[in-house]
């Protein structure tokens, strides 16, 4: 690795699964991984493989396809989780092991270690990793919070032990940039060995500043970024991979660092982890929110129309975006479509292009217009083989006169069964119709509709999270029809409620990293 080049480790399917109900099935697990392998991303890490059997298969079988990228697991500092986490990622071409301690002294307390006893585990475990695999990661989680002399002791005994990469969490996202960069200078002017391993930088957004502390971790001398795409992530998220390579390239005057990612993939896996994760992106958001490169007000557009230098610092094109978005229609050939996916960066097979057809003809019967965001919705339908439960049919009785009722037909594990709600409004009585049809006991969180393109005839699409004794999930749907999107939505989530009532196992928390067993 050259010295101005980053290596860019991406955690979208650890800590970017960490956030409440942003649970992804296995196959979804999978594509995502294929995609980030595609993009170009040096590390993936897969999941934390003792959490569950889940977790464990897809780690493993994200290790045997990926192609190019180092596939990473999470383990706690014992030897039962790193044990674990070596059978699942040591099918890789390039596996890593990642363990990791809280060594401030609030987590500290947790495991209630003194700083020799912590000092001790350290150094035994990180040697334990190292004789399995000869690429290890650490982790001080809350290294910002830590005292100075202890973190400077346990960096140092780790790499002694055979660490190969140092990362410095910011967990709780509480430093600022001129902190991320003066520790990190520090780390490696005052620690032996700090010259003979990579350093990283893992930062969550808690005040708003994670893209600037990684940035500023580059500049002190860290050469590795954690990060997530869209800045997924537990409680306000973690730096987003598309925010800190799009800032390294634009800005490479200022910043002479190079990363591997092909950024004109960034828009397609954008858009396919808000879908897998329920999370919709902010319309604000920098990069990949729908209004990062529209221009409204009359002084943009004359400027952007004269010079579109004037106003945009990249082209749309760099991240992925078309330039033209020409829409289809109902007269549009199969031939145009593949042509419109092509453009999206989307490469479906013959029988998926096929599928997607149909339904895209359907889709244009209703509208006057399909844009690439209706495209894409398509594309990204949440419904599955496996699903136990499917929608069949689905008729409101709504308005100012009369109960509002929804007649129902739902597949349940491939029996159609049929039923009659009533509630306060359309989407109410269709969601009791569900419950009527499969009872359950999770509560409505959110329900959140959008428009995916303008328009009244736009296609809706339907967010809703729900929660079951602790489990969070999120379904998303689309449809022209809003009520149906809303149903869809529900039953996906319930979907997906069910695969983690299957795959959960008591004894370990993916959410809060339980401290429990770890001897």
């Amino acid at each position: 690795m050259t010295n101005n080049n980053v290596l860019i480790f991406d955690t979208t399917l650890r800590d970017g699964e960490q956030s409440p109900g942003a649970t992804m099935t296995h196959s979804e697990k999978l594509e995502i991984a294929e995609l980030l392998d595609e993009m170009g991303v040096d590390i993936i890490e897969a999941g934390f493989p003792i959490a569950s059997e889940g977790d464990f298969n897809a780690v493993s079988d994200i290790a045997k396809r990926a192609e190019n990228a180092t596939i990473c697991g999470l383990a706690r500092a014992n030897y039962k989780d790193i044990d674990r986490c070596w059978e699942a990622v040591q099918h890789a071409k390039s596996p890593r092991i990642h363990t990791f301690i809280g060594t401030s002294e609030l987590h500290r307390a947790i495991p209630n270690l003194t700083m020799d006893e912590m000092a001790e585990r350290i150094h035994d475990t990180v040697t334990h990793a190292r004789n399995l695999c000869d690429n290890v990661q650490w982790s001080p989680m809350d290294a910002t919070r830590t005292e100075w002399d202890y973190l400077c002791r346990v960096v140092e005994i780790a790499i002694k032990a055979g660490a190969s990469t140092i990362n410095i969490p910011d967990t709780v996202g509480y430093t600022a940039p001129i902190e991320s960069a003066d520790l990190i200078r520090r780390l490696i002017a005052t620690v032996p060995g700090a010259d003979e391993v990579i350093f990283a930088t893992h930062c969550h957004n808690d005040l708003g500043m994670a893209t600037a502390n990684s940035l500023a971790a580059v500049e002190g001398g860290a050469r590795q970024i954690e990060c997530t795409i869209n800045g997924l992530g537990e409680r306000a998220g973690n730096t987003a991979l598309e925010e800190v390579v799009m800032a390294l390239k634009v800005r490479g005057d200022i910043m002479p660092y190079t990363t591997k990612i092909d950024t004109t993939k960034i828009m397609n896996i954008s858009r396919r982890v808000a879908t897998v994760s329920g999370f919709a992106v902010q319309f604000n958001k920098a990069i990949v929110g729908k209004n990062a490169f529209a221009h409204e007000s009359g002084i943009h557009q004359d400027g952007m129309l004269k010079n579109k230098e004037t106003f945009e610092i990249m082209r749309p094109e760099d991240v992925g975006l078309a330039g033209t978005s020409l829409p289809l229609g109902k007269h549009s050939g199969r031939a145009a479509l593949r042509a419109k996916l092509e453009e999206l960066g989307l490469d479906l097979a013959d029988n998926q292009l096929k599928e997607l057809f149909v339904r895209f003809k359907d889709l244009a019967d209703r509208k006057k217009e399909v844009f690439d965001d209706d495209i894409l919705a398509l594309v990204h339908q949440n419904a599955g083989a496996e699903d136990k439960l499917k929608l069949v049919s689905l008729r409101v009785t709504c308005g100012t006169d009369g109960p509002q009722t929804a007649d129902m037909t739902l597949e349940i594990d491939g029996t159609a069964q049929s039923t009659t709600a009533t509630g306060d409004g359309p989407v109410d009585a269709t969601f009791n119709a569900v419950k009527a049809l499969f009872a359950h006991g999770a509560r409505l969180q959110l329900y959140q509709v959008s428009a995916v393109t303008e328009g009244t005839d736009a296609q809706a699409t339907v967010s809703v999270r729900m929660e079951e004794d602790g489990r969070i999930t999120t379904g998303q749907s689309a449809d022209t029809d809003t009520v149906v999107a809303s149903a869809k939505a529900y039953i996906n989530a319930l979907n997906r409620l069910m695969v983690r009532r299957e795959h959960s196992e008591p004894g370990y928390d993916t959410k809060g990293v339980s401290y429990k067993d770890a001897t």
